[in-house]
């Protein structure tokens, strides 16, 4: 068994992320279809938790001792394949697949066919309650594993959500830590316009949890939040990661029409240019 050893140094850290955001660039202009912006917005936090945080066996996906990640928002799933694919769960030329007829990198993560997915997700506002369950069995096991969860800052407009926040806290659940992507768009435009949720991290903390407030695309702020967060006993964790759709491309910085459409062979290459530097 060889668990994923772990970076500790920011600037390979940034620069790992800057090359998970190549691959989804890649990937969803092959697929000609996909969510670029929420992809683009997480890989910084997805960097850290696979590169960083997370105690993980490409080799032995299912060792029991392993941290678990739950994908809520799954429709960032090119995010998580990227991730996978670079920490060495199957050859990275699988990502050319993306959406394709019999492909393993579906839509949405599908636990079935894919090594390293912990649980197929893509319905939004269910991935909470599913990482509840996780860390509950976790706990009933002895074992000292964590759960990661990340949610669309849209997504928490989700009733379930809620539901999933009070049993966390209820459960004591500090084996547990979530991220919101605050990027502050969805499909159908600003959060603010469709469902305000703010103030967000009131709003958890009133729930009971632990809440940090961060610069989601500061390695180092993601970085000391995680461990924070490894620390706090007796309640779970929120990190609310402040981040903005489409990073690391100028062209779809901060633009909702990113949120599921996939960039053109020219955009690619505007995208990679800005990446590689």
């Amino acid at each position: 068994m060889r668990p994923h050893i772990a970076e500790t140094n920011i600037a390979a850290l940034t620069e790992k992320a800057a090359i998970l955001r190549i691959e989804i660039l890649r990937m969803l202009t092959e697929a000609g279809s996909g969510h670029t912006g929420g992809s683009l917005s997480a890989a910084d936090i997805v960097t850290a938790l696979y590169f960083s945080k997370m105690r993980h066996d490409p080799e032995d996906p299912k060792w029991s001792e392993r941290d678990r990640f739950i994908l809520s928002k799954g429709h960032a799933a090119p995010v998580l394949y990227a991730a996978l694919a670079l920490s060495g769960y199957f050859d990275k030329t699988l990502l050319k697949t993306l959406r394709k007829l019999g492909s393993p990198l579906q839509g949405h993560p599908c636990s079935k066919i894919l090594p390293g997915v912990e649980i197929s997700t893509g319905s939004l506002g269910q991935g909470l309650s599913i990482a509840n369950g996780i860390a509950l069995g976790l706990r009933l096991d002895a074992l000292n594993s964590r759960v990661y969860c990340l949610l669309g800052d849209g997504e928490t407009q989700e009733g379930q959500v809620w539901e999933a926040a009070m049993t966390a806290a209820h459960f004591e659940l500090d084996n547990l830590c979530a991220f919101i992507d605050n990027n502050g768009l969805q499909i159908d435009g600003h959060c603010c316009d469709v469902m305000q949720i703010e103030p967000i991290v009131d709003k958890w903390a009133a729930f009971g949890w632990h809440v940090i407030d961060i610069n989601g695309h500061d390695m180092g702020a993601i970085l000391s939040a995680l461990n924070e967060a490894e620390t706090v006993k007796g309640k779970p964790t929120m990190i609310v990661a402040r981040t903005v759709k489409g990073k690391g491309v100028s062209i779809f910085e901060g633009k909702v029409q990113y949120h599921g459409l996939a960039p053109t062979h020219e955009e690619l290459e505007i995208g990679l240019k800005e990446l590689k530097k």
